[in-house]
């Protein structure tokens, strides 16, 4: 359990577009809007449920900030399967506590043998995405699947990419 944020957004979005979000902003997962219809809930193509509170989030200027750190009329970056990315303006942020299922992946390089991770609401209605653009619901993600990952720098301070060591686990 915890304290989970739904992002609305004054801007739609479209199958394949969402908010990347992570547990560490050096790797953070692209979380598929609630764009598509469900048997659960109607479309909200306005809404993300992007992860618990201590989340990163991808904001304008190559930066991060906190899930619990939006508020009405801070900017956020809506980005695509391709990579595509546009700033979109939060309209409302909803914290509320409900169950939560941790994701992990690996990225293997020539360099290093990486595990990145989210915690995202254990709910059909949350979904991330593959290379391919199949939306994932984290109810059925199976060992082995493939999901977009943004990787980037190193160590953050205050959102802000910084040339420093640091160890997160």
């Amino acid at each position: 359990m915890g304290d989970r944020v739904c992002v609305d957004l004054c801007s739609l979005m479209r199958p394949g577009e969402g908010l990347l979000v992570g547990s560490f902003a050096r790797g953070l997962f692209l979380v598929h809007s609630e764009c598509l219809e469900s048997n659960y809930i109607s479309s909200r193509p306005f809404r993300v449920n992007a992860g618990p509170v201590h989340s990163y989030v991808a904001v304008p200027g190559g930066r991060t900030c906190y899930l619990s750190e939006l508020k009405t009329g801070k900017e956020v970056l809506v980005v695509d399967h391709e990579g595509f990315q546009r700033t979109a303006i939060v309209g409302r942020v909803k914290i509320e506590t409900r169950p939560l299922i941790l994701v992990e992946t690996k990225v293997d390089s020539s360099d290093s043998h990486t595990v990145y991770s989210i915690f995202l609401q254990n709910a059909e209605t949350v979904a991330l995405i593959s290379p391919s653009d199949k939306v994932i619901p984290v109810t059925s993600l199976k060992v082995g699947d493939e999901i977009l990952l943004r990787v980037q720098g190193g160590a953050r301070h205050t959102g802000i990419e910084i040339q420093e060591f640091i160890v997160e686990n």
